[in-house]
């Protein structure tokens, strides 16, 4: 993982764009660099060093002009040097550069041949392809200067006082001069009424595991973000046995307010139950409060489940990179795909059901995967997303409906989910875990810290001020003194008009309280559910 830059056009100044670009050297703190190509564009990176330590430097070079840079990772790099590319000569052993070499190959016709994450640039003579992976995992902007020069940045920060307009680069996308904007991801599921599959529990299992199992491609350790809940409890289980039989031991992470906390203690519990070599990180409502301005700065959004979920995220990357782990797993991703919110139990149908889950698929990255890369980031800690490979969301995702919805099993959101790693014979996880209902992050660290935050905001903010809020936020006005506070500390670091565009905030449908914590929903239960509760039939 990395940041990159690149600006299209002549005419910068060297000794500015390396200080544009250090601006998230937290992005890669081990090396750096910058080509000036033979047409004055210039590409500059900030390596955070995972795969080839040694020569994977960038930018670099091709068989030929070709120059790139990369952030993310192709986990079927090395299936692409044995297969479409055997006959191109490599300059590095790195995952990134199969990607100058295909477009040295198809010309601009490759991102679907990528299985990874990724934003990328390559620039050929005066000739360049920017593209982004089907999801937007990994960041990517894209701005115009005064002079037409065309930017590309992982984070907003570089470009945004350079840029007179500027905007979140489309997931799934990639950029020519000659063709624009091309969609290049383009999945069946897209189309709601193609939700008709029936559950495979075998496949869903099976395919988790090869997703699981490509994510650990790594030369330095891999670690797990463990909430303790069903999504980072599944990987962490598929992980710890994978690892296992290479005869290496998995390291977990959790984090909360104290030793008492949700997340914290359902975390103990898996790791005791995986034999996993496991950390307990706590923080205080006061060192979060504290970090909001600079936290607020990496993450480049003022959304205010973003913010609260960042916090704790944030301090947990800062702890992990401490103790020498530059690569973690995390569970981002299955609760747009199975519905897991609570307030999916409230979808007026089925149809309505599968809407939203796609929808949120389509979103994540405005939200929750902005937030697992930039809290992460903030560190130079990569975060791997499981539940998002492209061949487990195609399975996933286009089961029917009527099977995902919460109601169908008596509000048991995400039973399909559950009910694939319910082997009995094998167990991965402990019921009480197996079975545990849905705790957003945020709220699991602790419920005081979201309580706290809404007071801390409300003193802040006066009444006049949320009363005047349109006047001075006339786009995305906010709506809550919590909202307004960060909308404050957002406009700080980035008040063009072009930086509020690129934030959407969520609010969750189909319930009158509009707090986007899981306690809002009067579905949501403080107590585990019983195993009794849960013994049902498909």
């Amino acid at each position: 993982m990395c940041g990159i830059l690149a600006i299209i056009g002549k005419g910068k100044d060297e000794g500015l764009v390396k200080q544009l670009s250090k601006r998230m050297s937290h992005r890669g703190p081990d090396e750096s660099d910058i080509c000036i190509t033979e047409r004055g564009h210039i590409l500059s990176h900030e390596r955070l060093s995972i795969i080839d330590l040694t020569t994977g430097r960038q930018p670099i070079q091709g068989t030929s002009k070709a120059w790139m840079v990369h952030n993310g990772e192709i986990y079927n790099h090395q299936q692409l040097r044995d297969t479409v590319l055997s006959h191109h000569s490599f300059r590095t052993r790195s995952d990134s550069e199969v990607i100058v070499h295909l477009y040295e190959e198809f010309g601009y016709d490759f991102c679907n041949i990528l299985d990874g994450i990724f934003a990328f640039v390559v620039i050929n003579g005066d000739d360049f392809i920017a593209g982004r992976d089907p999801l937007g995992v990994k960041p990517l902007y894209y701005g115009l200067d005064e002079r037409g020069r065309i930017y590309f940045s992982s984070e907003m920060k570089s470009i945004n006082d350079q840029c007179q307009t500027f905007s979140t680069f489309p997931p799934g996308h990639y950029y020519t001069p000659q063709t624009g904007f091309v969609k290049y991801y383009r999945p069946e599921w897209e189309v709601a009424a193609k939700a008709i599959e029936g559950s495979d529990f075998t496949a869903i299992r099976q395919t988790l595991t090869k997703a699981v199992e490509k994510r650990l491609m790594s030369d330095v350790p891999v670690g797990v973000l463990l909430s303790g809940g069903l999504d980072s409890s599944i990987i962490s289980s598929i992980a710890a046995r994978l690892l296992k039989e290479s005869g290496q031991k998995l390291r977990s992470f959790s984090i909360g307010l104290n030793s008492d906390a949700p997340d914290v203690v359902a975390a103990r519990k898996v790791a005791e139950f995986l034999g996993t070599e496991h950390h307990e990180l706590y923080f205080t409502i006061e060192e979060g409060i504290e970090i909001l301005d600079k936290l607020i700065w990496h993450l480049e959004t003022y959304d205010v489940t973003s913010v609260r979920a960042s916090t704790p995220m944030y301090f947990l990357s800062k702890a992990i990179t401490e103790m020498g782990i530059k690569v973690v797993l995390s569970g981002e991703g299955a609760d747009e795909i199975f519905g897991g919110y609570l307030y999916f139990r409230n979808a007026p149908s089925a149809a309505d059901f599968q809407k939203e889950t796609i929808e949120r698929v389509q979103k994540l990255f405005t939200a929750d995967l902005l937030r697992a890369d930039k809290s992460t980031m903030a560190h130079g800690l990569e975060a791997r997303v499981p539940f998002l490979d492209k061949s487990f969301l195609e399975l996933a995702i286009k089961i029917r409906p009527e099977e995902k919805q919460p109601k169908t099993y008596n509000d048991i959101e995400k039973y399909v989910l559950r009910k694939a790693f319910d082997t009995p014979e094998f167990p991965y996880l402990p019921d009480e875990v197996l079975w545990r209902q849905k705790e957003q992050f945020s709220d699991g660290v602790g419920y005081s810290w979201i309580d706290t935050l809404i007071e801390y905001c409300a003193y802040r903010v006066t009444d006049e001020e949320l009363k005047t809020a349109e006047e001075r936020f006339p786009y995305n006005t906010p709506a809550t003194k919590e909202a307004y506070f960060y909308r404050t500390l957002f406009h700080k670091h980035f008040p063009q008009v072009s930086a509020a565009q690129t934030v959407r905030k969520w609010i969750p449908k189909w319930q009158e309280n509009t707090d986007p914590s899981g306690r809002a929903n009067t579905a949501h239960v403080q107590a585990d559910m019983s195993l009794t509760q849960i013994n049902l039939e498909v």
